[in-house]
C-alpha cells in the first residue's frame, strides 16, 4: 500500500529501523508504526512485557493529522504521561511519530525498566528493615536490641 507522509504528503518509503519495518518521510524524517509496532519498538529496550505494562495514552486531543492509511483525523495524546506527543489512528491502524520520537520512545521505557528496579529494590530493603524490627534477624532485631537496653537499666 502506498502511504503519504500525514505532515507533508510525501511518499512514504519503507525502511528497517531497530530491526522494524516501518513507514519513512524521506522530507520531514517522521515514521509511520503499524499499530503493533509501537510495541515492538517498546520491546527493542529489552524491557520485559511487564515492564511495559501500562497506559501509554494520556491527554487525548484531535490531532491536526490524518491517518495514512484511511484518512481519518488521528488523535494526539501524551505517551506515558510523559511530555511526548505521538499521533494515533483511532481505528489502531498505527502510530505517527515525528523526527527523534522514536528515540525518545525508547528513553522512556529505559527510564521506566530504571524506576521499576529502584522501586522494587526499595520496597525490599524497607522489608528487610521492617523485618528486623520485628525481630526477623538474629539477635532479635533493631527493636529487639533497642528496648534490651532499657530493660538491662537498673534504677538505684
Amino acid at each position: 500500500m502506498d502511504l503519504k507522509c500525514p505532515r507533508d504528503g510525501a511518499q512514504l518509503a519503507i525502511e528497517h529501523h531497530h530491526g522494524i519495518e516501518v513507514d519513512h518521510c524521506p522530507t520531514c524524517n517522521g515514521r509511520w508504526l503499524d499499530h503493533h509496532e509501537l510495541d515492538e519498538l517498546e520491546a527493542t529496550t529489552g524491557a520485559t512485557d511487564e515492564q511495559r505494562r501500562a497506559t501509554i495514552a494520556y491527554g487525548e486531543i484531535k490531532s491536526e493529522l490524518h491517518c495514512p492509511v484511511c484518512n481519518k483525523q488521528m488523535t494526539a495524546f501524551n505517551y506515558r504521561a510523559y511530555d511526548l506527543e505521538l499521533d494515533t489512528c483511532e481505528d489502531e491502524h498505527g502510530f505517527w511519530l515525528d523526527t527523534g520520537e522514536e528515540g525518545r520512545v525508547r528513553d522512556i521505557i529505559e527510564e521506566r525498566i530504571r524506576d521499576l528496579d529502584r522501586s522494587a529494590s526499595a520496597e525490599a530493603s524497607w522489608d528487610g528493615f521492617l523485618d528486623g524490627l520485628r525481630g526477623g534477624g538474629k539477635g532479635g532485631g533493631v527493636w529487639g536490641q533497642i528496648t534490651g537496653l532499657f530493660r538491662g537499666k537498673k534504677r538505684n
